[in-house]
């Protein structure tokens, strides 16, 4: 098993996530759509994020420990949440979030070091 595939699933997984948990904040404002609607095409949605999710961490798990997976998943899911609200919501990244994620790209470094 290739160390890359776990994580080529955890981006797969988080653009569904991503979809289901914001989407609707672009494509169904304004629709007419009632919240309860939209909570049940969001966990449509969210099913597909498990099914990449699961295997991901199935896989990756033993290559990775469980924290390494939910460091990568958690730095994944705000670059793919970055790129969306950008193209999508029209929101700008600013310099206090761009240094909150460096930071939090400081914490994936301390994550995956071993001391000798």
């Amino acid at each position: 098993m290739h160390s890359y595939l776990p994580i080529l699933l955890l981006i797969i997984s988080n653009l569904f996530m991503t979809l289901a948990w914001y989407g609707h904040l672009r494509f169904m404002k304004g629709s007419g759509w009632a919240l309860p609607l939209v909570i049940l095409a969001s966990w449509g949605i969210a099913l597909f994020e498990y099914c990449f999710q699961v295997p991901a961490n199935r896989l990756g798990y033993g290559h990775f420990t469980a924290y390494q997976l939910k460091i990568i998943q958690e730095v994944i899911s705000l670059v793919v949440f970055s790129l969306f609200a950008g193209a999508l919501l029209g929101e700008r990244l600013r310099w206090n979030h761009f240094l909150a994620f460096l930071l939090l790209l400081g914490a994936v470094a301390l994550a995956f070091y071993r001391p000798r």
